[in-house]
């Protein structure tokens, strides 16, 4: 334990635990019902996943990142694989088969993936560093991130299949890809935009639309971002205290415990609460960055920016779409948002940071 401490980054230490703790100290609130009695208390349920996630943690970490690595492709496969059986035999909720469920248990396939994509693609573009400027290896780590992503919409579930595009592309570029490569992905991504606007599910084209005005349909799609952004904009400065939001107690805001947790921040800790988060994911990310910067093996630098680049998305596009400057897609917030899926991948992925920083012996 005292060479943990030694070899790690205390300030990223410091950054998990406060984000932890108002993660708990939000879901407790969301929890509460407007009789004040709990059906469920989410902060518990999280609290347990943690509990048990923690001790997998401890194994991956001690397994180390190097083996993992070395494990990319089959991990990959076998995440691939249960992308395809959860679309024959998952649970369907709201429409969505996402996931596989197990008594009062429930995984999300579509999370797990997000660890065997990053772990294959570092392995790929490490394997092929010396050729990383040939557009062939370009295009072959975008076919492997468009398998996951074709998958994860039939699902469907296009929050969580764009997320997969970040990783790619800040992958690429740490590892020293042609820019005008990657700029000719992404103008191809987007002149395509019209054909793939007809494969969108009806609500999501909605929810699309409804980005542009949320009072064309008040009552149905635009619902909740209208809600969230009145709770947001109703916390003020300081915020109306813990457990003290009108939107989250009287039961306005649907979701509150999920993908729109941060609304539940910011109208019970006002403006300085939530600066205060974003502050800690900065410092969070900026002591991932930090290690990329400072390890000299290039397959835990690459693994630390991915990992880098999810968070860095997934807070992004949760809170910008929150505040009702993004589309809703689904995105929870890492380390906040109720999710034993969600969870358990972004523990694991910030272990597996730690790994390459203990291992290296960095600071």
């Amino acid at each position: 334990m005292n060479r943990l401490l030694r070899n790690t980054d205390p300030l990223l230490f410091i950054a998990i635990i406060f984000i932890i703790l108002i993660g708990f100290l939000s879901l407790y609130s969301a929890s509460h019902e407007p009789n004040g009695k709990m059906q469920k208390n989410f902060a518990w349920q999280q609290a347990v996943w943690m509990g048990t996630f923690l001790c997998l943690a401890v194994i991956v970490f001690w397994f180390g990142y190097e083996r993992l690595l070395d494990y990319g492709y089959l991990i990959f496969a076998v995440n691939i694989l249960f992308l395809l059986l959860v679309l024959s035999i998952g649970s369907t909720r709201l429409g969505a088969k996402r996931w596989f469920s197990f008594g009062v248990f429930s995984l999300q396939p579509s999370e797990l993936c997000k660890i065997g994509f990053i772990l294959a693609l570092v392995k790929y573009i490490s394997t092929n560093s010396g050729s990383i400027h040939r557009f062939k290896v370009v295009l072959t780590a975008l076919i492997m991130c468009i398998l996951p992503m074709l998958l994860i919409i039939k699902q469907p579930d296009l929050g969580t299949a764009i997320i997969f595009l970040p990783i790619l592309f800040s992958v690429l570029f740490a590892s020293g890809a042609r820019i005008s490569h990657l700029i000719y992905i992404i103008l191809t991504g987007i002149l395509s935009f019209p054909v793939l606007w007809h494969f969108l599910r009806d609500y999501q084209r909605q929810r699309l639309l409804v980005f542009l005005n949320p009072n064309a349909d008040p009552l149905g799609a635009g619902y909740t971002i209208i809600q969230s952004k009145i709770a947001v904009g109703s916390g003020g400065i300081f915020g109306k205290g813990w457990m003290s939001g009108t939107q989250n107690q009287l039961n306005f805001l649907p979701e509150r415990h999920t993908d729109f947790i941060f609304s539940v921040i910011g109208e019970e800790w006002g403006f300085l609460g939530a600066i205060l988060l974003l502050w800690l994911f900065l410092l969070l990310i900026n002591r991932l960055l930090k290690i990329a910067e400072m390890t000299n093996d290039q397959r835990g630098r690459l693994l630390v920016v991915g990992v880098a680049a999810l968070l860095w998305f997934q807070v992004f596009t949760n809170i910008a779409m929150v505040i009702g400057i993004m589309p809703v897609v689904g995105l929870p917030l890492p380390l906040i948002s109720y999710g034993g899926s969600s969870l358990l991948t972004t523990m694991l992925l910030i272990t597996m940071a730690i790994s390459v920083q203990f291992r290296r012996k960095i600071f």
